[in-house]
Protein backbone atom coordinates (compact mmCIF):
# COMPACT_ATOMS: atom_id res chain seq x y z
CA UNK A 1 0.00 0.00 0.00
CA UNK A 2 2.74 2.73 0.97
CA UNK A 3 4.23 2.33 -2.20
CA UNK A 4 1.60 3.16 -4.46
CA UNK A 5 2.16 7.06 -4.34
CA UNK A 6 -2.31 7.39 -4.99
CA UNK A 7 -2.14 5.90 -1.62
CA UNK A 8 -0.11 9.00 -0.26
CA UNK A 9 -2.30 11.43 1.30
CA UNK A 10 -0.32 13.14 4.04
CA UNK A 11 -1.81 15.72 6.98
CA UNK A 12 -0.16 18.62 7.88
CA UNK A 13 -1.72 19.75 11.17
CA UNK A 14 0.50 23.17 12.39
CA UNK A 15 -0.47 26.32 12.30
CA UNK A 16 3.06 27.72 11.03
CA UNK A 17 2.41 29.33 7.54
CA UNK A 18 5.98 28.78 6.77
CA UNK A 19 6.58 25.75 7.57
CA UNK A 20 3.19 24.49 6.00
CA UNK A 21 4.18 25.90 2.77
CA UNK A 22 7.45 24.60 2.92
CA UNK A 23 6.56 21.17 3.45
CA UNK A 24 3.62 21.13 0.77
CA UNK A 25 6.02 22.26 -1.70
CA UNK A 26 8.56 19.32 -0.87
CA UNK A 27 5.90 17.12 -0.96
CA UNK A 28 3.53 18.23 -3.66
CA UNK A 29 7.41 17.79 -5.77
CA UNK A 30 7.34 13.92 -5.03
CA UNK A 31 3.67 13.35 -5.97
CA UNK A 32 2.24 13.62 -2.35
CA UNK A 33 -1.94 14.48 -1.51
CA UNK A 34 -1.07 16.91 0.81
CA UNK A 35 -4.15 18.51 3.07
CA UNK A 36 -3.49 21.03 5.98
CA UNK A 37 -5.22 21.76 9.41
CA UNK A 38 -4.71 24.58 11.24
CA UNK A 39 -5.75 23.61 14.88
CA UNK A 40 -5.38 20.54 16.80
CA UNK A 41 -9.60 20.50 16.47
CA UNK A 42 -9.30 20.80 13.05
CA UNK A 43 -6.49 18.02 12.66
CA UNK A 44 -8.78 15.63 14.35
CA UNK A 45 -11.58 15.42 12.78
CA UNK A 46 -9.81 15.67 9.39
CA UNK A 47 -8.03 12.13 10.60
CA UNK A 48 -11.48 10.66 11.75
CA UNK A 49 -13.34 11.55 8.09
CA UNK A 50 -10.02 11.36 5.34
CA UNK A 51 -8.29 8.36 6.75
CA UNK A 52 -4.42 10.16 5.82
CA UNK A 53 -2.12 7.95 5.37
CA UNK A 54 0.42 9.59 7.10
CA UNK A 55 -0.13 12.36 9.91
CA UNK A 56 3.00 14.97 10.39
CA UNK A 57 1.91 16.96 13.38
CA UNK A 58 3.13 19.81 15.38
CA UNK A 59 3.72 19.78 18.72
CA UNK A 60 2.60 23.55 20.02
CA UNK A 61 -1.01 24.00 18.02
CA UNK A 62 -4.46 25.87 19.08
CA UNK A 63 -6.91 24.36 21.06
CA UNK A 64 -5.52 20.93 21.28
CA UNK A 65 -1.74 20.37 21.44
CA UNK A 66 -0.59 17.63 19.36
CA UNK A 67 0.36 15.54 22.63
CA UNK A 68 -3.48 15.75 23.58
CA UNK A 69 -4.68 14.76 19.97
CA UNK A 70 -2.03 12.23 19.46
CA UNK A 71 -3.17 11.01 22.68
CA UNK A 72 -6.70 11.02 21.45
CA UNK A 73 -5.69 9.30 18.60
CA UNK A 74 -3.84 5.99 20.61
CA UNK A 75 -7.96 6.19 22.54
CA UNK A 76 -9.51 5.71 19.70
CA UNK A 77 -9.82 2.05 17.89
CA UNK A 78 -10.75 4.01 14.63
CA UNK A 79 -7.60 6.16 14.36
CA UNK A 80 -5.40 3.59 16.94
CA UNK A 81 -3.00 2.97 13.87
CA UNK A 82 -2.93 5.69 11.87
CA UNK A 83 0.97 6.93 11.67
CA UNK A 84 1.97 10.18 12.81
CA UNK A 85 5.36 11.74 12.44
CA UNK A 86 6.04 14.55 15.27
CA UNK A 87 7.69 17.56 13.42
CA UNK A 88 8.26 20.04 16.36
CA UNK A 89 10.85 22.46 17.65
CA UNK A 90 9.83 21.63 21.14
CA UNK A 91 12.04 18.45 21.05
CA UNK A 92 13.02 18.14 24.65
CA UNK A 93 12.80 15.12 27.02
CA UNK A 94 9.22 14.91 27.74
CA UNK A 95 7.81 15.73 24.21
CA UNK A 96 10.45 12.43 22.91
CA UNK A 97 9.20 10.47 25.65
CA UNK A 98 5.71 11.03 25.30
CA UNK A 99 5.71 11.08 21.67
CA UNK A 100 7.18 7.79 21.93
CA UNK A 101 4.99 6.09 24.46
CA UNK A 102 2.00 6.84 22.11
CA UNK A 103 4.45 5.26 18.74
CA UNK A 104 4.67 8.11 16.87
CA UNK A 105 7.17 6.56 13.99
CA UNK A 106 9.50 9.38 14.11
CA UNK A 107 10.16 12.81 15.24
CA UNK A 108 11.64 15.71 12.81
CA UNK A 109 13.01 18.57 14.71
CA UNK A 110 12.24 22.03 13.49
CA UNK A 111 13.43 24.26 11.67
CA UNK A 112 13.74 21.43 8.92
CA UNK A 113 16.48 20.47 6.93
CA UNK A 114 14.79 19.94 3.19
CA UNK A 115 16.32 16.86 1.66
CA UNK A 116 16.76 15.30 5.15
CA UNK A 117 12.74 15.94 6.05
CA UNK A 118 12.03 14.71 2.17
CA UNK A 119 14.35 11.36 2.58
CA UNK A 120 12.90 10.34 6.19
CA UNK A 121 8.87 10.78 4.85
CA UNK A 122 10.51 8.59 1.26
CA UNK A 123 11.54 5.94 3.74
CA UNK A 124 8.45 5.54 5.17
CA UNK A 125 6.54 5.24 2.86
CA UNK A 126 8.92 2.75 0.95
CA UNK A 127 9.64 0.35 3.90
CA UNK A 128 6.19 0.64 5.15
CA UNK A 129 7.21 0.02 8.75
CA UNK A 130 6.26 1.84 11.99
CA UNK A 131 8.82 2.24 14.31
CA UNK A 132 7.01 2.25 17.55
CA UNK A 133 9.80 4.00 19.30
CA UNK A 134 11.52 7.32 18.11
CA UNK A 135 15.11 8.85 19.72
CA UNK A 136 14.66 9.76 23.23
CA UNK A 137 17.60 11.67 23.16
CA UNK A 138 17.21 15.75 23.24
CA UNK A 139 18.55 17.20 20.16
CA UNK A 140 20.70 19.12 21.60
CA UNK A 141 23.17 20.02 19.27
CA UNK A 142 24.10 23.92 18.59
CA UNK A 143 22.61 24.56 14.76
CA UNK A 144 25.25 25.25 12.38
CA UNK A 145 27.54 28.75 12.61
CA UNK A 146 30.40 30.35 11.72
CA UNK A 147 31.43 30.97 15.24
CA UNK A 148 30.01 31.41 18.87
CA UNK A 149 28.22 34.69 19.20
CA UNK A 150 29.35 35.74 23.15
CA UNK A 151 27.88 38.99 23.87
CA UNK A 152 29.78 40.87 26.78
CA UNK A 153 28.27 44.18 28.28
CA UNK A 154 29.86 46.85 27.14
CA UNK A 155 29.97 50.35 28.92
CA UNK A 156 29.27 53.85 26.79
CA UNK A 157 31.86 56.41 27.67
CA UNK A 158 29.86 57.96 30.28
CA UNK A 159 27.54 56.08 32.97
CA UNK A 160 26.38 56.39 36.24
CA UNK A 161 26.48 54.03 38.67
CA UNK A 162 25.32 53.71 42.54
CA UNK A 163 27.12 52.01 44.74
CA UNK A 164 24.53 53.05 47.96
CA UNK A 165 21.27 54.95 47.68
CA UNK A 166 20.12 54.97 51.31
CA UNK A 167 19.80 58.06 53.66
CA UNK A 168 20.56 58.34 56.78
CA UNK A 169 22.36 55.09 58.05
CA UNK A 170 22.74 51.69 56.05
CA UNK A 171 19.69 49.00 56.37
CA UNK A 172 19.89 45.11 55.46
CA UNK A 173 17.23 42.28 55.65
CA UNK A 174 14.54 40.58 53.36
CA UNK A 175 12.23 43.79 52.64
CA UNK A 176 15.65 46.09 50.98
CA UNK A 177 17.11 43.19 48.97
CA UNK A 178 15.48 45.06 45.76
CA UNK A 179 17.06 48.64 46.69
CA UNK A 180 19.35 47.66 49.30
CA UNK A 181 20.97 49.29 52.30
CA UNK A 182 24.14 51.02 51.38
CA UNK A 183 24.31 54.81 52.10
CA UNK A 184 25.21 57.68 49.09
CA UNK A 185 27.70 56.74 46.82
CA UNK A 186 27.69 57.18 42.84
CA UNK A 187 30.06 57.01 40.55
CA UNK A 188 30.57 58.93 37.18
CA UNK A 189 32.73 57.83 34.46
CA UNK A 190 33.76 60.27 32.05
CA UNK A 191 36.06 58.42 28.73
CA UNK A 192 39.22 57.52 31.48
CA UNK A 193 38.29 59.66 34.14
CA UNK A 194 36.24 58.79 37.50
CA UNK A 195 34.26 60.89 39.37
CA UNK A 196 32.91 60.04 42.80
CA UNK A 197 30.42 61.94 44.87
CA UNK A 198 29.96 61.02 48.43
CA UNK A 199 31.73 58.24 50.53
CA UNK A 200 28.66 56.42 52.43
CA UNK A 201 28.77 52.58 52.97
CA UNK A 202 28.60 52.00 49.28
CA UNK A 203 31.77 52.96 48.66
CA UNK A 204 33.22 50.09 50.23
CA UNK A 205 31.89 47.91 47.19
CA UNK A 206 33.28 50.14 44.80
CA UNK A 207 36.34 49.76 46.40
CA UNK A 208 36.60 45.78 45.69
CA UNK A 209 35.44 47.01 42.38
CA UNK A 210 38.34 48.60 41.76
CA UNK A 211 41.09 46.41 43.28
CA UNK A 212 40.28 44.35 40.10
CA UNK A 213 41.83 46.44 38.03
CA UNK A 214 45.62 48.39 38.03
CA UNK A 215 45.98 51.29 40.85
CA UNK A 216 44.31 55.06 39.09
CA UNK A 217 43.65 58.44 40.16
CA UNK A 218 40.04 59.19 41.37
CA UNK A 219 38.14 62.28 41.92
CA UNK A 220 35.98 62.31 45.00
CA UNK A 221 33.55 64.92 45.86
CA UNK A 222 31.88 65.28 48.85
CA UNK A 223 28.09 66.67 49.45
CA UNK A 224 28.61 67.26 52.91
CA UNK A 225 30.03 65.41 56.12
CA UNK A 226 26.91 64.16 57.64
CA UNK A 227 27.88 60.65 58.85
CA UNK A 228 25.73 58.78 55.93
CA UNK A 229 28.74 60.50 53.01
CA UNK A 230 31.59 59.48 54.77
CA UNK A 231 30.68 56.69 57.01
CA UNK A 232 32.43 54.05 54.45
CA UNK A 233 35.80 55.51 53.42
CA UNK A 234 37.69 54.21 56.66
CA UNK A 235 36.82 50.56 54.67
CA UNK A 236 37.43 52.29 51.09
CA UNK A 237 40.28 49.45 50.35
CA UNK A 238 42.11 51.45 47.29
CA UNK A 239 42.82 54.34 50.02
CA UNK A 240 45.80 52.18 51.89
CA UNK A 241 47.14 51.29 48.51
CA UNK A 242 50.34 53.14 47.26
CA UNK A 243 49.64 54.34 43.56
CA UNK A 244 45.99 54.87 43.70
CA UNK A 245 45.82 58.65 44.21
CA UNK A 246 42.59 60.18 45.47
CA UNK A 247 41.41 63.75 45.17
CA UNK A 248 39.11 64.67 47.16
CA UNK A 249 36.87 68.43 47.27
CA UNK A 250 34.29 69.54 49.60
CA UNK A 251 32.79 73.03 50.17
CA UNK A 252 34.07 75.82 51.95
CA UNK A 253 33.18 74.20 55.74
CA UNK A 254 31.25 76.07 58.26
CA UNK A 255 33.57 74.42 61.15
CA UNK A 256 36.27 72.04 61.05
CA UNK A 257 37.94 71.76 57.78
CA UNK A 258 37.80 68.23 55.19
CA UNK A 259 40.56 67.12 55.93
CA UNK A 260 40.19 67.31 59.71
CA UNK A 261 36.91 65.33 59.62
CA UNK A 262 37.57 62.61 57.39
CA UNK A 263 40.54 62.10 59.45
CA UNK A 264 38.97 62.88 62.81
CA UNK A 265 36.37 59.83 61.96
CA UNK A 266 39.36 57.53 62.07
CA UNK A 267 40.42 59.03 65.78
CA UNK A 268 42.11 55.68 68.27
CA UNK A 269 38.87 56.04 69.76
CA UNK A 270 36.70 55.53 66.96
CA UNK A 271 38.62 53.51 64.67
CA UNK A 272 41.72 51.33 64.85
CA UNK A 273 43.60 51.96 61.79
CA UNK A 274 43.98 55.99 61.12
CA UNK A 275 43.97 58.20 58.40
CA UNK A 276 47.50 59.15 58.27
CA UNK A 277 48.06 54.75 57.72
CA UNK A 278 46.36 55.24 54.42
CA UNK A 279 49.19 54.93 51.86
CA UNK A 280 47.26 56.34 48.62
CA UNK A 281 48.34 59.73 47.33
CA UNK A 282 45.96 62.27 48.56
CA UNK A 283 44.99 65.75 47.90
CA UNK A 284 41.95 67.79 49.96
CA UNK A 285 40.53 70.71 47.88
CA UNK A 286 38.32 73.26 48.74
CA UNK A 287 36.33 74.22 46.60
CA UNK A 288 35.81 77.77 45.20
CA UNK A 289 33.81 79.85 42.56
CA UNK A 290 35.91 78.44 39.33
CA UNK A 291 34.58 75.10 38.01
CA UNK A 292 37.09 71.94 38.09
CA UNK A 293 38.26 70.79 34.68
CA UNK A 294 38.64 66.92 34.81
CA UNK A 295 39.24 65.75 31.54
CA UNK A 296 35.93 65.99 29.22
CA UNK A 297 33.78 67.14 32.26
CA UNK A 298 33.72 70.32 34.21
CA UNK A 299 32.28 70.41 37.83
CA UNK A 300 30.37 73.70 39.16
CA UNK A 301 28.84 73.50 42.85
CA UNK A 302 26.06 75.20 44.42
CA UNK A 303 24.75 75.47 47.94
CA UNK A 304 21.92 73.56 48.90
CA UNK A 305 19.24 73.78 51.80
CA UNK A 306 20.28 71.03 54.51
CA UNK A 307 22.02 71.59 57.72
CA UNK A 308 25.94 72.53 57.54
CA UNK A 309 27.86 73.10 54.53
CA UNK A 310 25.99 70.70 52.32
CA UNK A 311 26.16 71.46 48.12
CA UNK A 312 25.30 69.76 45.36
CA UNK A 313 26.99 69.16 41.93
CA UNK A 314 26.59 70.38 37.76
CA UNK A 315 28.53 68.44 35.58
CA UNK A 316 29.09 69.44 32.19
CA UNK A 317 29.81 66.80 29.62
CA UNK A 318 29.72 68.00 26.52
CA UNK A 319 26.51 68.58 25.45
CA UNK A 320 24.95 67.22 28.56
CA UNK A 321 24.33 68.00 32.15
CA UNK A 322 24.03 65.85 35.46
CA UNK A 323 22.86 67.08 38.78
CA UNK A 324 23.66 65.32 41.46
CA UNK A 325 21.73 66.75 45.04
CA UNK A 326 21.07 63.96 47.25
CA UNK A 327 20.33 66.24 50.57
CA UNK A 328 18.18 69.35 50.00
CA UNK A 329 14.80 70.40 51.19
CA UNK A 330 13.17 72.27 48.98
CA UNK A 331 10.08 74.53 49.79
CA UNK A 332 10.39 73.71 53.18
CA UNK A 333 7.57 73.37 55.00
CA UNK A 334 5.21 73.51 52.43
CA UNK A 335 2.47 71.44 52.67
CA UNK A 336 0.05 72.59 49.32
CA UNK A 337 -0.51 71.11 46.04
CA UNK A 338 2.40 70.94 44.45
CA UNK A 339 1.13 73.00 41.14
CA UNK A 340 0.70 75.87 42.57
CA UNK A 341 4.23 76.78 43.48
CA UNK A 342 5.30 78.67 40.32
CA UNK A 343 8.23 81.19 39.74
CA UNK A 344 8.02 84.29 42.15
CA UNK A 345 5.60 82.50 44.73
CA UNK A 346 7.04 83.19 48.02
CA UNK A 347 7.98 79.58 48.93
CA UNK A 348 10.05 79.33 45.98
CA UNK A 349 12.01 82.84 45.74
CA UNK A 350 14.69 81.41 48.11
CA UNK A 351 15.20 78.47 46.05
CA UNK A 352 15.56 80.67 42.53
CA UNK A 353 19.19 80.39 42.11
CA UNK A 354 18.76 76.79 43.08
CA UNK A 355 16.50 76.06 40.23
CA UNK A 356 18.55 78.10 37.82
CA UNK A 357 21.61 75.27 38.99
CA UNK A 358 19.25 72.42 37.80
CA UNK A 359 17.89 74.28 34.73
CA UNK A 360 17.23 72.06 31.61
CA UNK A 361 19.92 69.19 33.24
CA UNK A 362 19.36 65.65 31.56
CA UNK A 363 19.82 63.97 34.45
CA UNK A 364 18.89 65.36 37.86
CA UNK A 365 19.91 63.05 40.80
CA UNK A 366 18.07 63.99 43.94
CA UNK A 367 15.97 62.41 46.83
CA UNK A 368 12.50 62.92 47.46
CA UNK A 369 12.73 60.93 51.00
CA UNK A 370 9.58 61.74 52.88
CA UNK A 371 6.41 60.49 51.29
CA UNK A 372 3.45 63.94 52.20
CA UNK A 373 2.35 61.86 54.91
CA UNK A 374 5.85 61.92 56.88
CA UNK A 375 6.60 65.47 56.25
CA UNK A 376 5.23 67.84 58.33
CA UNK A 377 6.58 66.15 61.22
CA UNK A 378 10.15 66.27 59.59
CA UNK A 379 10.17 69.90 58.68
CA UNK A 380 13.55 71.40 59.14
CA UNK A 381 15.03 68.21 59.16
CA UNK A 382 16.89 68.95 55.52
CA UNK A 383 15.09 66.85 53.43
CA UNK A 384 11.98 67.63 50.49
CA UNK A 385 8.32 65.77 50.31
CA UNK A 386 7.93 63.54 47.69
CA UNK A 387 5.56 66.07 45.69
CA UNK A 388 7.92 69.36 46.29
CA UNK A 389 10.66 67.32 44.98
CA UNK A 390 8.54 66.88 42.00
CA UNK A 391 7.92 70.80 42.17
CA UNK A 392 11.49 71.22 42.01
CA UNK A 393 11.44 68.76 38.95
CA UNK A 394 9.47 71.13 36.98
CA UNK A 395 10.54 74.66 37.54
CA UNK A 396 14.01 73.36 36.49
CA UNK A 397 12.73 71.51 33.50
CA UNK A 398 14.81 68.36 34.27
CA UNK A 399 14.23 65.99 31.26
CA UNK A 400 14.77 62.58 33.72
CA UNK A 401 15.01 62.45 37.11
CA UNK A 402 16.87 59.20 39.02
CA UNK A 403 15.91 59.46 42.76
CA UNK A 404 18.17 58.65 45.32
CA UNK A 405 18.84 58.90 49.34
CA UNK A 406 15.62 56.87 50.18
CA UNK A 407 14.46 56.84 54.11
CA UNK A 408 15.95 53.53 55.85
CA UNK A 409 12.41 53.15 57.06
CA UNK A 410 11.00 52.63 53.65
CA UNK A 411 11.03 49.38 52.63
CA UNK A 412 11.11 47.68 48.46
CA UNK A 413 7.17 47.24 48.64
CA UNK A 414 6.92 50.72 50.05
CA UNK A 415 9.43 52.67 48.03
CA UNK A 416 7.58 50.66 44.85
CA UNK A 417 4.06 52.43 45.52
CA UNK A 418 6.21 55.36 46.21
CA UNK A 419 7.52 55.38 42.68
CA UNK A 420 3.65 54.76 40.89
CA UNK A 421 2.93 57.74 43.07
CA UNK A 422 5.66 60.06 41.57
CA UNK A 423 4.90 59.31 38.79
CA UNK A 424 1.48 59.94 38.96
CA UNK A 425 2.12 63.81 40.79
CA UNK A 426 4.39 64.70 37.99
CA UNK A 427 1.53 63.88 35.18
CA UNK A 428 -0.71 65.67 37.75
CA UNK A 429 1.81 68.79 37.65
CA UNK A 430 2.09 68.98 33.25
CA UNK A 431 5.45 67.44 33.86
CA UNK A 432 5.85 63.60 33.05
CA UNK A 433 9.16 62.87 31.97
CA UNK A 434 10.81 59.51 33.08
CA UNK A 435 11.54 58.86 36.64
CA UNK A 436 13.11 56.07 38.38
CA UNK A 437 14.35 54.87 41.87
CA UNK A 438 18.05 54.23 42.12
CA UNK A 439 19.27 51.15 43.67
CA UNK A 440 22.42 49.81 45.15
CA UNK A 441 24.40 48.47 41.77
CA UNK A 442 21.89 50.42 39.35
CA UNK A 443 24.01 51.65 36.27
CA UNK A 444 22.45 54.74 34.23
CA UNK A 445 23.93 54.19 30.84
CA UNK A 446 22.34 57.22 29.01
CA UNK A 447 23.20 60.46 30.64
Amino acid sequence: MHGDRRQRRVLIVDDSEDHVALVRHLLNGEGYSVEVARTGPEGLELIRSSEPSLVILDVMLPGLNGVQLLQMLREDASTRTVPVIVCSAKDYRPELKLAGELGAVDFITKPIIPEDFRRRIDKFFEDGKVVPHPRTEPNAKPLESSEVYTPRLVYPETYLRFWGTRGSLPVSGRPYVVHGGDTSCMELRVGDDLLVFDAGTGIRSLGVELLKHKPRRLHLFIGHTHWDHIQGFPFFTPAYIPNFEVHMYGAPGFGKDLRAIISGQQDRDYFPIQFEDMRAKFDVHVLDEKPIRIGDAEVSWHYVHHPGAAVGFRVRIHDKVIAYISDNEFAKGWLGNPGTLQSGHPVVVSSEALISFVRDVDVLVHEAQYTNEEYPTKIGWGHSSLSNACALAKLGNVKRWIVTHHDPAHTDEHLASKLLLTRQVLAEVGHKIEVVHAYDGFVDPQP
